[in-house]
């Protein structure tokens, strides 16, 4: 028997950077979604159908890494399953930023103060357009270092079961979210005054 046959193969250690990385890009997205439910609840704003569109693109765009998260929990990812997830997060978070474009845009021209309120300063769909771009530079920057940063082992961690826990907390919160504000109804209002299931169900007036 050769030595050639006999040495094992080179194993890479897991990469702990790629995994954290993974939770803190689908946090990052959660912490963005739960501003708005702040503006919207805090400060009794109704989001409009753009508002709603950009939040849905926001939550496609952690659901790749989320599907990475999830798939590390039970074995070991590879290349190609951790550049999907990233992918999937530069697509939507692409037409996410093109909504958000498209939503400055329609409230750019002078002296239109824009939708809603502001926060520091920017409106909600600015930071959207923002929290898109860096959504698409990070994952961008993690598909050119697919290799170096794919979690390679199968680990169910707290951390792990906490943050797909809170995804699907704020998803469907913002179900609930949408289905309040347009009732048993197909359309959203163009610029909602009221929670439409409550005006229907006679709760509120």
């Amino acid at each position: 028997m050769t030595a050639t046959a006999t040495a094992a193969a080179p194993t890479r250690p897991a990469n702990r950077l790629g995994f954290v990385l993974l939770h803190i890009y689908v946090l990052g997205i959660c912490a963005v979604l739960l501003g708005g439910f702040l503006v919207q609840f805090g400060r009794g704003e109704y989001p409009c159908p753009l508002c709603i569109l950009q939040r849905m693109f926001m939550m496609l765009a952690a659901l790749g890494p989320v599907f990475v998260i999830a798939r590390s929990r039970t074995q070991a990812v590879s290349t190609r399953e951790f550049a999907a997830g990233y992918g999937m997060s530069v697509v939507a978070s692409v037409c996410g930023a093109a909504v958000s474009a498209r939503h400055i845009m329609l409230h750019i021209k002078p002296p239109d103060a824009g939708y809603g309120s502001t926060v520091w300063g920017l409106h909600p769909y600015t930071w959207a357009f923002i929290t898109f771009t860096v959504a698409i530079l990070a994952a961008g920057g993690s598909l050119a270092l697919a290799r170096e940063l794919e979690p390679l082992d199968s680990r169910s961690t707290a951390l792990s079961t906490t943050v797909l826990w809170i995804f699907g907390a704020i998803v469907l919160a913002n179900l609930l979210a949408v289905f309040a504000l347009e009732g048993l109804h197909w359309f959203l209002p163009g610029d909602p005054v009221r929670y439409q299931l409550l005006y229907d169900l006679g709760i509120a007036s």
